[in-house]
């Protein structure tokens, strides 16, 4: 007989086991939520790190290009063509792929050829967002293409996506397709993608950098020829800006309380635009041509103008090659003078044409060409014949 009746047997009560069982499932069901929470946690963090890299390699790739906005273009070609809330389109001799050609700012063996220099007017290309066709000349340098190529950075609303505020960042060089730079951008309230900052100089002579109005926006480069006579004033705001503010908010990809955000902006300084090219230039230009004035229609057939040709300088291509642009004048037949030019046009171009439809029925023109070199220096003029419109 047991000395101790109630605790013959071994084991654990059918309550005592559910006691357990319930101990351990509240256990277990803490620890699971907690490495539930700690799971999206750091895929969270690693989305934050994935999304702020995203940000900042943008940045980057902006002000790399930016930054070399104007270098390389010779004194003709426009340093920034076209300047918008989300589009900023410039010229830069930003790389080259032949090994010696220290005029570029970048070497890149693998660079298409069509993007190393500048474009032609037979491969013009539509400015992103806008109806611009560019270029309008054709920049050469000692009669071939100027080196600086058009770079173009834009943003433009994902449709890959459900989202309606989601953009992508693209970078467009010369005729290439546009290539993606960054993705799951958003806008940043208030705030466009592109502000501008240009030169102004105190009654003191200091420079400083102010914001350009919203109301000037967008800055176009309307002349064909960077420096012209009539590249002045009003037609000119764009050759003053001298920063570019980039604000943009980068995201996760995802919407709701999974969305995490983080609003990026930098002040990108344009050092080269602005400077003018230092070149050593010789006599003035050698201009023989007798330009021809014919009445010709525009391509309407139905807008009467004249047609203003003739052939380059003789030393454009040959000689000192130091010939950048042609300007023109017109007077009616019987003025005395022929007061201030009414163009200028690149150099470059065989034959060079101007088409002028600012002219009055009934009227006799002449018009008068002269050669500019980059002193400048021009050559004599040279009269054409009179014109009489119809």
């Amino acid at each position: 007989m047991s000395r101790f009746p109630g605790r013959a047997r071994e084991g654990m009560t059918l309550v005592e086991m559910i006691v357990a069982m319930l101990i351990l499932s509240f256990a277990m069901s803490g620890a699971l939520m907690l490495l539930k929470s700690e799971s999206k946690n750091f895929a969270l963090g690693s989305e934050r790190v994935a999304m702020y890299q995203n940000g900042r390699f943008a940045l980057n790739e902006m002000e790399k290009d930016l930054r070399a906005s104007g270098a390389g273009a010779p004194d003709k070609q426009p340093q920034l063509i076209y300047l918008s809330d989300s589009v900023v389109a410039f010229n830069a001799n930003y790389w080259t792929n032949t090994a010696g050609d220290v005029e570029a700012v970048y070497y890149n063996p693998d660079a298409p050829d069509s993007a190393v220099v500048s474009m032609r007017r037979t491969a013009q290309i539509t400015i992103p967002q806008t109806a611009i066709v560019y270029p309008d000349s054709n920049y050469t340098v000692g009669g071939v293409p100027s080196g600086a190529e058009t770079i173009i950075f834009y943003f433009r609303r994902d449709s890959s996506t459900a989202r309606t505020d989601d953009f992508v960042l693209y970078r467009k060089v010369n005729n290439l397709a546009a290539e993606v730079v960054s993705t799951n951008i958003l806008g940043t309230t208030g705030t466009p993608f592109f502000s501008y900052f240009r030169e102004n100089a105190t009654a003191g002579g200091v420079k400083s950098l102010v914001a350009v109005a919203s109301g000037w926006l967008p800055l176009r480069h309307t002349r064909p020829i960077h420096l012209a006579l009539n590249d002045t004033g009003t037609l000119a705001r764009i050759d003053s800006v001298r920063a570019i503010r980039v604000s943009f908010t980068v995201n996760n990809g995802k919407t709701g309380t999974d969305q995490r955000i983080r609003t990026l902006s930098r002040l990108i300084r344009l050092p080269n635009v602005g400077l003018v090219n230092t070149k050593s230039c010789g006599d003035a230009p050698i201009f023989a041509s007798v330009p021809a004035a014919t009445n010709t229609f525009l391509a309407d057939s139905v807008t009467r103008a004249v047609r203003l040709s003739f052939t380059p300088s003789v030393d454009e291509t040959s000689g000192e090659k130091d010939v950048e642009r042609y300007v023109v004048w017109r007077k009616l037949l019987l003025d005395p003078d022929w007061g201030d030019p009414v163009v200028a046009l690149p150099g470059g171009v065989n034959p060079n044409i101007y088409t002028d439809a600012n002219i009055v029925s009934g009227a006799t023109y002449v018009y008068a060409v002269a050669a500019q070199d980059c002193t400048p220096t021009l050559s004599p003029q040279r009269s054409s014949n009179a014109v009489l419109v119809p």
